[in-house]
């Protein structure tokens, strides 16, 4: 089982920028599919951005395109998460997860798009956005 911690939130202003990162321990996540969820108070988790495990593909919800990027090293089983322009309804905790186990070998291209592809989730961290 993998375990997985996230770093990197706080408060920031809108348009502010925030990093967060995601650590996994436990087993290698080099050939899995990694990304990231949020839910806000009141609100269901939400999908944000997937990377497939050869980082060659990514894909994000329409809320944060152009505004977030997804990325891996895989050497050192981090994922990471630049937030960029940020917005007051970018205000969640932010969610690390990997691929579901399969016992088959992932495409290198392939990127999960909902929350129901992801198999393990960190704790999270929160990201506060003010107006």
């Amino acid at each position: 089982q993998v375990q997985l911690v996230e770093s990197g939130g706080g408060l920031v202003q809108a348009g502010g920028s925030l990093r967060l990162s995601c650590t996994a321990s436990g087993r290698t996540t080099s050939n899995f599919p990694m990304g990231w969820l949020r839910q806000a108070p009141g609100k269901d988790r939400e999908f944000v951005a997937a990377i497939s495990w050869s980082g060659r593909s990514t894909y994000y919800a329409e809320s944060v395109k152009g505004r977030f990027t997804i990325s891996r090293d895989s050497a050192k089983n981090t994922q990471y998460l630049q937030m960029n322009s940020l917005k007051p309804e970018d205000t969640a905790v932010y969610y690390c997860a990997a691929g579901r186990e399969r016992g088959i070998v992932y495409s290198p291209v392939y990127t999960p798009r909902k929350e129901a592809d992801f198999g393990s989730w960190g704790q999270g961290t929160q990201v506060t956005v003010s107006s």
